[in-house]
């Protein structure tokens, strides 16, 4: 044992020794430590929900991992919010600067869930340094909220949980508790091909107009359209080479005199299994420093690219044209789905009772899980 005035280190607190994720678990020290990887590991994996609940329980790391996470809108000093709405909040700080946040709304992160922060401060409100002026997603009121708080039975259940199953009350699905929004974006590209280049138009052989309602007069989808799988996203045509005629083209021709269309449907569709709401859509469109080619704004001119494209040089070499559409999609908790405390207490959703079928309490009050 060293004396006192040797010591040249000291830890500034027990937390140091553990990671952020195991830190966030309450009473670490009375778990197991295969349980509390296991909670650990399981915090990072969390969905965020669409209404974050603080937990009730917990450990003090809660703040300064969202302070730290860069999601969370702080107050850079002592003022007065000026302005709120749905996209940016304003401060008047007592410093005499005044300064805009804007927040990010419905962005896709690299798991494909949704960024949202929104403002949690009113206008003529006085804010301190560090006050949390906007939510991010999986925190509430500037600190992290992975869960909601339920209540919670240990019992057998007509043998429905056994083995780690885990049985829900309805209710819980239909109040939001765990809904979440995933964002998944689609791309297609139009290139020149050797038969010629492709098109984006919305004027696509054999598709219905019931098909085309939602495209706008350029084949791209609209902004807000509901879709799902097999819906078209960006119409577009492929030039395709001379083929052996079917017995209705044939007729057409004889009866027209005039050569079909040669191009095919490579339309960008919904996957299968996907439906949702399309929130964010962008063209992107090469651009062609030839004189003769007509541009937008040039007068007798009709440009084949829409007024709305965004031209760039950054294209890969052969394409013309790139559209990328996002889908949002709110998901319900369901059966199938995993579910797991911060004590490494995980296990899959057997199935999802009616409040009445679910245990309740001597007063009456049913059980959430």
């Amino acid at each position: 044992m060293s004396s006192a005035d040797q010591v040249a280190y000291l830890d500034l607190s027990p937390k140091q020794i553990v990671s952020v994720a195991a830190a966030l678990i309450p009473f670490l020290e009375h778990d197991d430590a295969n349980r509390a990887l296991m909670g650990a590991n399981m915090q990072r994996q969390a969905v965020p929900l669409v209404r974050p609940e603080m937990p009730l329980i917990c450990t003090g790391m809660e703040k300064q991992t969202a302070m730290d996470s860069g999601q969370v809108i702080f107050a850079e000093g002592d003022g007065l919010v000026t302005s709120v709405s749905g996209k940016s909040i304003t401060v008047q700080y007592d410093s005499g600067i005044e300064k805009t946040h804007n927040l990010l709304k419905f962005i896709r992160s690299n798991q494909g869930t949704c960024i949202n922060q929104r403002a949690i401060v009113r206008r003529g409100q006085r804010v301190t340094q560090g006050d949390a002026l906007a939510d991010s997603s999986s925190t509430d009121s500037g600190e992290l909220a992975l869960g909601q708080t339920l209540l919670c039975a240990f019992m057998s259940w007509e043998g429905y949980n056994f083995e780690d199953a885990i049985i829900i009350s309805e209710a819980i699905a239909r109040d939001d508790k765990f809904t979440s929004i995933h964002i998944e974006k689609h791309e297609v590209e139009a290139r020149d091909t050797k038969l010629g280049p492709e098109e984006v138009t919305r004027d696509i052989p054999n598709v219905g107009e019931e098909s085309l309602r939602d495209l706008d007069e350029y084949g791209v989808i609209r902004i807000g359209a509901e879709v799902q799988s097999g819906d078209i996203l960006v119409g577009k045509i492929t030039p395709k080479g001379e083929t052996e005629l079917t017995a209705e083209e044939k007729l057409l021709r004889a009866i027209f005199g005039e050569k079909a269309r040669e191009v095919k449907d490579t339309s960008l569709r919904v996957p299968h299994g996907e439906r949702g709401k399309v929130i964010d859509s962008h063209f992107f469109a090469r651009s062609d420093n030839d004189p003769g080619k007509p541009h937008h704004g040039q007068r007798g001119h009709q440009c084949s690219w829409p007024p709305y494209a965004t031209i760039t040089d950054e294209l890969s070499p052969g394409v013309q044209a790139m559209m990328r559409t996002s889908i949002a999609q709110r998901r319900k908790v369901t059966e199938g789905d995993k579910m797991a405390g911060r004590h490494g207490n995980k296990g899959v959703i057997a199935r999802i009772l009616p409040v009445e079928d679910m245990p309740h309490l001597p007063d009456g009050t049913p059980m959430d899980i």
